[in-house]
Parts: structure tokens; C-alpha cells; sequence
């Protein structure tokens, strides 16, 4: 499937209310969206034809949106509805799900705040966001030059599009030289976040993660964090300073696309996946299974 390009694969996407054809799901050159960033988007996957907390997902585009300042024309529940029934259109039991929302062609300019709001849903198959052989001994992250932004200049709460300029080129520079990713500070020079995860450290046996005070508190990165407390293990969240990582144990960033993945090396430092991520790692993958009510 990687050799297909995206614009070429085949199904249908759900757009501003329809169904379309893939190839047909086309936007206007002159889209605000493309030439200012006015778009929210989620990334979800699907397990067994149900989609992993696709309310939390839902609820959460619409509050990008609203922070980004505008609203989604269609409400939580016709989102989740076309969601489920696109999957079942696109003939996948599992699936990455794509929602987005942008500001359309309307007009152009930095201020296009009359123009149309789209919406649309597409879903393909997406086995695994980083190669399977390295994931299972560990990924290799780079530092990242650039840094997460101060709040203050950023909208950071908010899933959108712009924000993740910054991830493009630092995991690009990573894999230029033979990474799979990058490990990003903030502005304070504090540990942040993947280019498209949240990161978890492991020390005398206690689960640290960096405050996500400039970052999203992701929606995969919560649910770790519940499955650690029901294993009874002790989660800090704290500011984490680079230097602090040396004395660390085991790494591994988690997200709906990385799920849970292991890292060996964040620059100098290196790590051993052990037991606590392994035990996260099948704790996660048992918890995306549909839970079926048993038979009476």
C-alpha cells in the first residue's frame, strides 16, 4: 500500500455530508485551509470494526475547531455515525481514521472568518507508523532542533494543522540521518514530546511523563496512564529536563498512530525495553479490542 499514492487509493470519503469517491474528495487551490493552516484534524484507529474512543476523538476536534475560532457544522454524533459507517463502507474491521476540518475557498486573505467550514472523514489501513522490525527491539530518536512553542504564541491545545509544521521537519531531519524520529524539547529546554507521540520514561520502577503544559495531553497517552494506575504503577508528571534522561531505565512513546513503541536511543542516551513497557505494550493492546457483552 506505501507505493500507492494517497490521492490514488481506492473507496470513498466522507465529505460535507456525502459520500465520495476517493479520487473525487477535491478541494479548490485557493483553500484558506492550505495557505493558512485553518484546519483541525484526528487521528483514530479502529479495532475489530470499532473505533477506539471516537467520542473522546470527536469531542476533541470540535474543540480545536472552537480554539482555532470556528465551529463544525455537523455535531458530535453525525460525525461518529459517518465515522462508523464509513469504515463499514471502506470494508475495514482494522483501520487509521482520519477526521479534519478546515476553512474552504470562500475567500482569501489572513482574516477569512465567512468562509464555508468542511468537513471530511477518510479511512485506510495503516498497519504500523514506524518499521515493525525496529519497533520491537526499540526506536532511535534524534534531538530536535526545534522546540515546542511557549503557549503564549501558540495555540497548543488545539490538534491543528499548523502546529505540526515543526514535527514535519524534525522528523525529516531525523530520518535524514538514520532515525525513525525526534524527540522535541520546549521552549524552556524542558523534554516535550515525540513528533507525533507522547513519551513516557521508566525509573525504579515509577512511570514519569513530561506536564503536558505546552503540548496535547493525548488521548492515547491518558489511557497508558490508566492502564499504569490499574497496574498499580506510580505515574509522575513533571517537568523533565534532558539531562535527567541518563538515569533512566525505559523509554517508549505512545499516540493512536505509535500506540505503544519502545525506544532504545534518544540522542546519547540509550535505554532496555523491559517489563513495564512490555506490560504496557500488551495492557494497550488488549484494551483496543472491542469489548463484547458476553452471551446470556
Amino acid at each position: 500500500m506505501a507505493s500507492v499514492p494517497f490521492d490514488q487509493l481506492d473507496g470513498y470519503i466522507w465529505m460535507n455530508g456525502e459520500f465520495v469517491k476517493w479520487g473525487d474528495a477535491k478541494i479548490h487551490v485557493l483553500t484558506h485551509g492550505l495557505h493558512y493552516a485553518s484546519a483541525v484534524f484526528e487521528g483514530e484507529r479502529a479495532y475489530g470494526g470499532e473505533i477506539f474512543k471516537l467520542t473522546e476523538h470527536t469531542e476533541r476536534l470540535h474543540e480545536s475547531a472552537r480554539i482555532l475560532g470556528f465551529t463544525i457544522p455537523y455535531s458530535v454524533a453525525e460525525i461518529e455515525d459517518a465515522s462508523r459507517e464509513l469504515l463499514k463502507k471502506q470494508g475495514f474491521t482494522d483501520a487509521y481514521v482520519r477526521p479534519i476540518a478546515w476553512r474552504g475557498s470562500d475567500s482569501m486573505g489572513v482574516s477569512a472568518q465567512a468562509n464555508r467550514i468542511n468537513v471530511a472523514i477518510a479511512i485506510w489501513q495503516w498497519p504500523s507508523y514506524f518499521d515493525p522490525e525496529q519497533r520491537l527491539k526499540g526506536i532511535r530518536l534524534d534531538i530536535a532542533e526545534y522546540c515546542r512553542p511557549d503557549p503564549r504564541t501558540a495555540p497548543s491545545k488545539s490538534k491543528a494543522a499548523g502546529l505540526y509544521m515543526i514535527c514535519t521537519l524534525s522528523k525529516h531531519a531525523a530520518e535524514a540521518k538514520g532515525y525513525a524520529d525526534a524527540m522535541m524539547l520546549d521552549w524552556r529546554g524542558q523534554v516535550a514530546e515525540a513528533t507525533g507521540a507522547n513519551i513516557f520514561f521508566v525509573k525504579e520502577g515509577k512511570l514519569l511523563t513530561p506536564t503536558p503544559d505546552c503540548f496535547l495531553d493525548g488521548i492515547t497517552r491518558r489511557t497508558v496512564i490508566g492502564l499504569a494506575k490499574r497496574r498499580g504503577i506510580e505515574v509522575i508528571e513533571r517537568a523533565i529536563m534532558p539531562e535527567e534522561l541518563e538515569g533512566f531505565e525505559e523509554a517508549f512513546l505512545c499516540g493512536t498512530a505509535a500506540e505503544v513503541t519502545p525506544v532504545a536511543e534518544i540522542g546519547k542516551y540509550t535505554f532496555t525495553p523491559g517489563q513495564i513497557t512490555k506490560t504496557l505494550m500488551d495492557d494497550y493492546t488488549a484494551e483496543v479490542q472491542p469489548k463484547r457483552a458476553a452471551a446470556e
